[in-house]
């Protein structure tokens, strides 16, 4: 009796279980009744073909997608979701469109639609990136969130890992972060760039970039003397890596102005510990200035001070 009981209560279980999945309209058949699953998948495609051709887009959008999820082993599945995504994009819903054109990636490699999806998502990306997407039933452009953009840049990225695509998708998500003035993520995202594809065209931008923000961190102050050593390091893993790139010079003039910089950082303190009467602290600087600078204005500038100071 007991052994019964929890029989028909395991049953009971397992009925409340499959009927709180949701309808049967949105579960996917099964890979086992692939036969049933092709008939009946190609007959809501037909369905939603019909609806496509009658310029019934909004119906059209909903069949394509229900064919794609729930017979993703149908022969049109693959078109399904491609049609649906390009449905979408053509009346500007660009998050959805982009969502139906990732679905499609990850299901459907094999397809001889892959390519073309992806340059979609792509541009789609990058005109969510550049500010210009537009809706083409109202000709209004609209402006994604900075982190829905990058969302969309790291799948197109994702999707198309070590290819020009990919490059070019990571270099934009350092530039977003940059003109919004995150130098943190901007930075992170441009050393990724260079640590996964060394040899793209963006590369040698990415980690020249890399020194720029740091030294402009150091402008305003923010852990000053470290940023400038990171700086002067990415200038000269730049020059190293790239040799003969378009801003090896501009690179070489930075690290010239870090050293300038540096020398002047280090000539105020000798100067401040003089005036508070820590002569031997203050020699310290002037001295080590002299060795790093060899010659130069604060090279004679130290060494006056020093011969003012006994040596």
């Amino acid at each position: 009796m007991t052994h019964r009981l929890i029989a028909c209560a395991l049953l009971s279980a397992s009925a409340f279980l499959l009927s709180s999945c949701g309808s049967d309209s949105d579960m996917p058949i099964m890979a086992g009744d692939t036969q049933a699953a092709a008939s009946e998948g190609e007959a809501l495609y037909q369905k939603a073909k019909r609806a496509d051709d009658a310029d019934d887009t909004g119906k059209a959008i909903k069949l394509y997608g229900q064919t794609a999820t729930r017979f993703p082993f149908a022969p049109s599945a693959p078109q399904a979701r491609f049609r649906e995504a390009e449905l979408l994009e053509q009346r500007g819903e660009i998050v959805k469109s982009f969502k139906a054109y990732d679905q499609f990636l990850e299901r459907f490699q094999g397809s001889g639609l892959y390519t073309t999806a992806l340059n979609r998502q792509a541009a789609m990306a990058q005109a969510a990136a550049d500010g210009d997407v537009k809706s083409s039933m109202m000709g209004i452009k609209t402006k994604l969130s900075l982190d829905k953009t990058v969302e969309m840049l790291g799948k197109v990225r994702n999707n198309a890992p070590k290819s020009t695509t990919a490059a070019k998708a990571q270099f934009t998500i350092g530039q977003l972060y940059e003109n919004k003035k995150k130098s943190k993520e901007a930075i992170a995202a441009y050393r990724q760039l260079v640590r996964d594809q060394p040899a793209s065209a963006q590369a040698p931008e990415a980690l020249f970039r890399v020194g720029v923000i740091l030294t402009a961190e150091a402008d305003r102050g923010n852990q000053n003397q470290a940023n400038l050593d990171l700086a002067r390091e990415s200038f000269n893993d730049y020059i190293i890596q790239y040799p003969g790139h378009s801003r090896n010079a501009e690179a070489l003039r930075h690290i010239d102005n870090l050293g300038s910089r540096d020398l002047q950082r280090s000539y105020n303190i000798a100067e401040f510990y003089q005036k508070t009467g820590r002569t031997e602290s203050a020699k310290v600087y002037y001295r080590d200035i002299m060795i790093r600078a060899k010659s130069g204005t604060y090279y004679d500038k130290a060494r006056a001070r020093l011969k003012e100071l006994g040596e």
